[in-house]
């Protein structure tokens, strides 16, 4: 039998992987309390059922998966009408520390603002979703730009970027705007050379980047069909189905995963209890240059699963299971790695033709540190299981708003064929 100890090791585990939902990829632990709370809407039975080993995973011929959810589902919103995504002081803080992506965008505004003809004193920049540290913003000023507009929906966090330029030094070169950048018109009908966005989610569409480049694209720069003019120039998402241990460590009627209702789980990319069955195929791209011939994302995709992939995380979730003192670990993890929990998604930015940013390794979608998440929806009550050779046919039908007060919804739907 588990010890206290154990028990309430495995309880964290659960509270971290299922109710810690974050800003923009940032893993920003919720209080205990709020996660018990929340824990009280779902169906539990005494605790020791729950660390028994679970039942197989599902079995069949064809088995159907969906699951659907609107981008703020999980995510801390700027109003209350929870149509924007907004984030807090710790979530920025970790959008600046990610080595994985910061200086690749730093060195990005540098190679730029050198490029241009003029010298970089004759380039106006655009920075759409400055943030409280005005990061980018402030770069393009250090690097010689000759006027930098830095655009933040939040008043709260405008105020704080405003003190950031004053302590920087760069009062008469940085100007902040607050408001949405659909509903702000630069003074004195400026255009900026080229717009750094990051404003990418970890479902790349999530924070409204495919409205605010369309309306950017009409009104805000000056020469949006070149590609030199949008930092990053195009944003994608990736996709592959994905075993995920605690959906077959927790099983109904025990726990019931429907009452997420939907809302996707979000992982650290470097968490190795979400394991990967197939190589990731893309299923969303945005060209910021010609953004609106690449809107709303449809497209119908064949994962088989890829055997080898199964040994390997066989061995992943068996160390997994073990360092958590799970009963019959090994069994439990060749149930798990033989199972497909959802479909996993994450992001990838090209920022010019020679820098790109990953939130997992590409091309095949390894762990890796980002601040970014992988979003995985649980796509059926228990896992489903898999065996190599076997095939996840799935239609990915996102419906991305061109008004940016309106949230992204996705749904992704189709069966699981055993083969």
């Amino acid at each position: 039998m588990m010890t206290t100890f154990q028990a309430s090791r495995l309880l964290s585990c659960c509270i971290a992987f299922i109710f810690v939902t974050t800003s923009h990829g940032f893993s920003t632990p919720s209080t205990r309390r709020s996660a018990l709370d929340q824990i009280k809407k779902l169906s539990f039975t005494p605790f020791v059922t729950l660390l028994l080993p679970p039942p197989n995973a599902i079995a069949a011929d064809s088995t159907p998966i969906s699951a659907s959810w609107n981008a703020v589902d999980g995510l801390n919103t700027l109003d209350s009408q929870k149509n924007v995504v907004s984030f807090d002081k710790a979530a920025y803080q970790s959008m600046v520390s990610d080595q994985s992506r910061t200086p690749l965008f730093e060195q990005a505004i540098i190679n730029r603002l050198k490029a241009a003809e003029g010298g970089p004193g004759s380039q106006v920049v655009l920075d759409l979703g400055t943030g409280p540290f005005a990061f980018f913003a402030v770069i393009a000023a250090k690097n010689g730009a000759g006027k930098v507009y830095a655009i933040e929906a939040s008043k709260e966090v405008a105020a704080l970027a405003r003190e950031t330029v004053k302590k920087a030094g760069y009062e008469d070169k940085i100007t902040i705007l607050e408001g949405l950048s659909t509903d702000i018109t630069l003074p004195e009908g400026a255009k900026a050379d080229f717009a750094v966005a990051e404003i990418v989610g970890s479902i790349a569409s999530e924070e409204g980047a495919y409205a605010t480049i369309v309306d950017a694209h009409k009104r805000l720069v000056k020469n949006p069909s070149d590609p030199k003019s949008w930092i990053p120039n195009r944003m994608q998402t990736y996709a592959a189905p994905a075993s995920y241990s605690l959906h077959n460590l927790f099983s109904p009627p025990a726990f019931d995963w429907s009452k997420l209702s939907g809302e996707p789980v979000r992982f650290n990319c470097r968490d190795e209890g979400l394991q990967l069955l197939s190589d990731p195929v893309l299923v969303e791209d945005f060209s910021f240059a010609d953004i609106e011939t690449t809107g709303v994302q449809k497209k119908d995709v064949t994962f088989t699963v890829d055997g080898s992939r199964v040994e390997d995380n066989i061995k992943m979730f068996n160390d997994d299971y073990y360092k958590g003192k799970v009963p019959d670990a090994e069994k439990l993890a060749i149930k798990t790695a033989n199972s497909v929990t959802g479909i996993a998604l994450w992001p990838r930015l090209i920022l010019d033709d020679t820098i790109e940013v990953n939130s997992r390794h590409f091309p095949d979608g390894d762990h890796q540190k980002s601040h970014w998440q992988t979003v995985l929806p649980i796509m059926a009550p228990e896992p489903v299981a898999v065996k190599g050779g076997d095939q996840i046919t799935v239609t990915f039908d996102f419906d991305v708003s061109s008004d940016v007060t309106k949230p992204a919804s996705y749904k992704i739907s189709g069966n699981v064929v055993s083969v």
